[in-house]
């Protein structure tokens, strides 16, 4: 099926430049999603990173709409007393009428304004609502769905939420509420249907049917005009959740997804082809000495290295320092994610890496949450293990050490054969045997509930990836998510991601992509696909991805047997690459992060903010279609020197000679090709001045003149 680019707001220069901002005095923005001060998947980092820029162009008039779950609450949020008048009249309102509603500060970077409605506290109107439902919009709910049942009461309760801050207004004011996703939907659908002085904005950021779809293994892409999404979603069934998150989607004045991919997926399963496309972004944040993630990768691989040291002790017969960490993480959907076409391409890699007599050893590591009940007793035995000959070498370090000292005093050179005596040489005997192993490391760090179903370990034992000392692929499966607190492997996930030396995300269905996102910020290559939000903003915007460590991956013209062959070339030439070579292609990469950060990318969210409000109040906001000029984007070029990329490396073998380094140092200067490349990137986005108007290029090629009226 045809996926050719058209004019897109994701263009960097598909906007003009904005040197004007209209007047946002009396306009309130209400941003509602399930996720608000609630981790449950990608929409919260997408609105904990961008609150801080959300909040400086709203101030005060900024409000962020969730659920209240107690347990996060404590945690996470300053409950206060409402600043706003009229919200402070619309809690207490609710609250007297038989609602929980409490107001807050998120406490995370920019402390927005949070109102969390505690949903369990009107359950006993969840009847009566969902009749309601029915009778307005003809959906019915199950009663055994317990998320759309939660769907429905949020939605209810948000509705009531903005109605009653309309009424309690003095005077009226502009409100702008933006809802994320199916399970918020609901409140911007009764807000239509109940004519409320809203500017709607509904946003999804990733199609419900099109992610069950992609699940049940059909050709999605090449059959995505052809299904009959009312079957379809029937035969799921999820038909109740899909026609909750249409209604939203048809309901909305503005319409939004996160990347070019998913809006032409939402054009054919929700039949409404979104005005404007809202790339995520991330808070990047600089560090102020030069190339400083460069040690923060240094520091955080030591301490990855010390768990591998652990986890295979007995048969560390390998070099870790030509050891390439590799990783994979995110939701465990095996097929969406791809790691079936990453185990398969894994299996290929060990082939490779044998025949040719490399000394490169690859350790890839699965982090993705799973059902189990315990950390694995073998896996914990070799982290104490390892613990124990750290003390034992540190032990005869002292003993040898005080004996040295007393010979350096009465002025004698040491008999080294005298400083270690039986003793120490016990001591150490002791030691290696208790690192003599009878099994293999262990592929997975816990025990599985689901051991014999588990798709991951079911494909290792297809694949014949143990672990063995022949392998030179090993394979490290870490069913949850990382923390600084385990016992285990103690480090978040931000310092694991900058100890690994590639992000490998060969995802099938990937609306956007924060991993390989936050791979990019920490300046850490990275594989992703053309099927990927992420894998196509870094197309359009990079002229030569491969050359700044960003790997696209193609799934979409391709078989799965010529994809996998396609990763496999690309991690086997990146195991070709020589260390300084990999340093060099860090700092192109890290380079890149601009391009995903809030200050650039916020502002197409800003534009469907002003799209909304000239859409709903357009007596006060004039709204008038212009030509859109062309524009071929923003395109990063290739880097100034010659990229030592995989795809395009001089070098054939994973050994490199002093001659050929030393080439190397002469023919690239990290500064000076970052000073050649500065002149390709543009400044951050600074908000500008108020109480003028703005030019908008939407996504459908239309210009939308905004003015406010007021004096």
């Amino acid at each position: 099926m045809p996926l050719a680019r058209s004019l897109s707001v994701t263009s960097l220069s598909g906007l003009e430049e904005w040197d004007e901002e209209f007047d946002l005095e009396d306009a309130i923005l209400f941003e509602i999603a399930w996720e608000v001060a609630n981790k449950v998947g990608g929409i919260y980092t997408v609105i904990q990173t961008k609150a801080r820029l959300t909040s400086e162009e709203w101030g005060e008039n900024y409000f962020l709409v969730g659920p209240y779950v107690e347990s996060n609450v404590r945690t996470q949020v300053e409950l206060i007393e409402p600043t706003n008048p009229a919200l402070k009249r619309t809690i207490d309102k609710m609250n007297s009428s038989g609602c929980k509603v409490y107001f807050g500060r998120w406490l995370i970077e920019g402390s927005p304004y949070v109102v969390l409605i505690d949903i369990a506290f009107t359950a006993w109107s969840l009847d009566s609502w969902k009749s309601e439902l029915w009778e307005l919009c003809s959906i019915g709910v199950p009663w055994f769905d317990r998320e759309a049942n939660d769907a429905v009461l949020f939605g209810f309760l948000t509705a009531w939420l903005l109605g009653e801050f309309a009424a309690q207004c003095e005077q009226p004011a502009h409100v702008v509420a933006h809802f994320h996703e199916w399970l918020a939907g609901l409140g911007l659908v009764l807000c239509r249907q109940r004519q409320l002085p809203v500017a709607t904005i509904f946003t999804t950021h990733a199609t419900l049917l099109g992610r069950y779809l992609c699940a049940g293994n059909v050709d999605f892409y090449n059959k995505l005009a052809e299904f009959n999404v009312d079957k379809e979603a029937g035969d799921r069934q999820i038909y109740h959740r899909y026609c909750l998150e249409r209604a939203a989607a048809h309901c909305a004045h503005v319409f939004t997804t996160v990347s070019q991919i998913t809006a032409i997926e939402a054009e054919h399963l929700l039949k409404r082809k979104p005005d404007i496309v809202t790339p995520n972004g991330l808070n990047v944040k600089k560090f102020s000495a030069m190339h400083e993630f460069q040690n923060l990768h240094a520091q955080s691989k030591s301490r990855i290295q010390e768990f591998v040291r652990g986890h295979f002790y007995g048969h560390l017969d390998f070099n870790l320092d030509k050891c390439l960490f590799l990783f994979i993480a995110g939701r465990y959907e095996f097929s969406n994610k791809g790691a079936d076409i990453f185990l398969e391409a894994l299996a290929r890699l060990n082939y490779l890496l044998r025949v040719n007599h490399s000394d490169v050893t690859v350790i890839a590591f699965f982090i993705m949450p799973a059902r189990t009940n315990n950390f694995n007793v073998e896996t914990l035995k070799g982290q104490a293990v390892r613990k124990q000959l750290w003390d034992t070498a540190q032990t005869v370090k002292e003993r040898f050490g005080k004996k040295l000292y007393e010979s350096l005093l009465v002025g004698q050179l040491p008999d080294v054969s005298k400083m270690l005596d039986k003793e120490d040489f016990t001591i150490m005997k002791r030691a290696i045997f208790a690192t003599q192993r009878q099994c293999q490391p262990p592929i997975c760090t816990h025990n599985m509930l689901e051991d014999s179903s588990d798709p991951i370990l079911n494909c290792v034992r297809r694949i014949g990836l143990f672990n063995s000392s022949a392998d030179r692929v090993k394979i490290i499966f870490h069913p949850e998510f990382l923390s600084s607190t385990s016992p285990l492997l103690p480090m978040d996930y931000e310092e694991f991601v900058r100890g690994c030396h590639l992000g490998v995300f060969p995802s099938y269905y990937e609306p956007w992509g924060y991993t390989p996102a936050e791979c990019t910020v920490m300046g850490i290559p990275s594989i992703s696909t053309n099927l990927s939000g992420f894998g196509c903003f870094m197309e359009e915007h990079i002229a030569d991805p491969t050359a700044y460590g960003i790997y696209i991956l193609d799934r979409r013209c391709r078989g799965v047997d010529e994809s996998c062959n396609q990763l496999t070339s690309f991690l086997f030439q990146f195991c070709k690459q020589s260390r300084r070579q990999r340093i060099i292609q860090r700092n192109r990469t890290e380079r890149l992060s601009d391009l995903l950060d809030w200050r650039y990318l916020g502002r197409y969210y800003i534009a469907a903010r002003h799209m909304a409000l000239a859409k709903a109040f357009p007596d006060t906001f004039i709204y008038e279609p212009q030509e859109a000029s062309q524009t071929a984007g923003f395109r990063y070029p290739r880097p100034a020197s010659v990229p030592p990329s995989p795809a395009l490396s001089r070098h054939s073998s994973p050994h490199h000679s002093e001659a050929e380094d030393n080439e190397d140092d002469e023919r690239y200067d990290e500064d000076l090709e970052a000073e050649k490349d500065k002149v390709n990137i543009r400044q951050p986005y600074t908000l500008p001045m108020k109480n003028k108007s703005i030019a908008i290029i939407g996504a459908n090629g239309n210009g939308v003149e905004v003015t406010s009226e007021k004096n």
